[in-house]
């Protein structure tokens, strides 16, 4: 199976379709994380907070899969921001992870109240500019923080990693990564299973013979956004990567756009404001 990538504006190639492992424990991590590169995947995103970098390290380094086939993501979080501590922080994520570099690296949260983030951007620029980092990019930004990096920075986000589903689809973020070449990333993508009883999906689903998760997962593909799904049953890690053998209808997109409400199921970004 050959999963698209999206370019990002650096030129580097990141898969469309990943694994995360948000709220997996680390002992649960390796298995599952071995269950997914098994089934195909090869884009895996963890982060220092989710305390689950040592096990997707253990799984990858078992995989027999060659680094350059690989896709790895982390993120720094809010209690390491700030240009030093930022890179001691990258500095531990390759150790727990047994890795000499990340394809991609984030700002995990902005935290605007404490206006640290230009400063913690400045620190995943000179990781980058020293070829330590594949790509540098944010997560959770509102435009309004993007446009602060603009004017204090020299290197635009290759990607914006957001909560977006059906239920909340973030558009006024997704037209300004759009308006400067960020590409938006789903977390959340299947809204940890509050849409898939939407009778409008179940409606699609049967038509095209498919289980609502695919449906779901197929409407942010053909959008063009990465997604990055998260299960640990190996059954639906496995019907969650196959989703290339069918289309949507505009009609059937427009359908899922339409169900859009504040269906947040993650902290909600005023919550990381001071």
């Amino acid at each position: 199976m050959t999963i698209p990538t999206r370019t990002l504006n650096n030129g580097i190639e990141m898969p469309q379709l990943g694994f995360g492992v948000f709220q997996v424990p680390d002992a649960e991590t390796t298995a599952a994380v071995s269950v997914a590169l098994e089934a195909g995947y090869r884009s895996i995103d963890t982060a220092a907070i989710y305390g689950n970098e040592a096990g997707v390290g253990r799984a990858l380094a078992e995989s027999g899969i060659a680094r350059d086939d690989l896709f790895v993501t982390s993120k720094v979080w809010i209690s390491d921001h700030g240009y030093d501590s930022t890179l001691r922080a990258y500095d531990a994520a390759l150790e727990r992870l047994g890795l000499d570099h990340l394809d991609l690296f984030l700002i995990h949260w902005p935290i605007p109240a404490a206006g640290t983030y230009p400063e913690t951007w400045r620190a995943l620029e000179k990781l980058y500019a020293d070829g330590r980092v594949r790509a540098i990019g944010v997560s959770n930004f509102e435009p309004e923080h993007l446009v602060r990096l603009e004017t204090e920075s020299g290197i635009v986000p290759a990607v914006n990693q957001v909560e977006l589903h059906p239920a909340l689809q973030n558009r006024a973020v997704v037209e300004a990564n759009s308006a400067r070449g960020i590409v938006t990333e789903a977390w959340s993508p299947l809204a940890q299973g509050a849409v898939l009883g939407d009778p409008a999906v179940l409606s699609i689903a049967e038509l095209h013979g498919r289980t609502p998760a695919q449906v779901v997962l197929r409407w942010h593909l053909q959008q063009r956004r990465i997604v990055i799904p998260k299960s640990v049953t190996p059954a639906r890690i496995a019907e969650n990567l196959d989703v290339f053998g069918f289309d949507l209808s505009a009609d059937e997109l427009a359908a899922i756009d339409g169900l859009e409400r504040d269906g947040r199921t993650g902290p909600h970004p005023a919550e990381f404001n001071g």
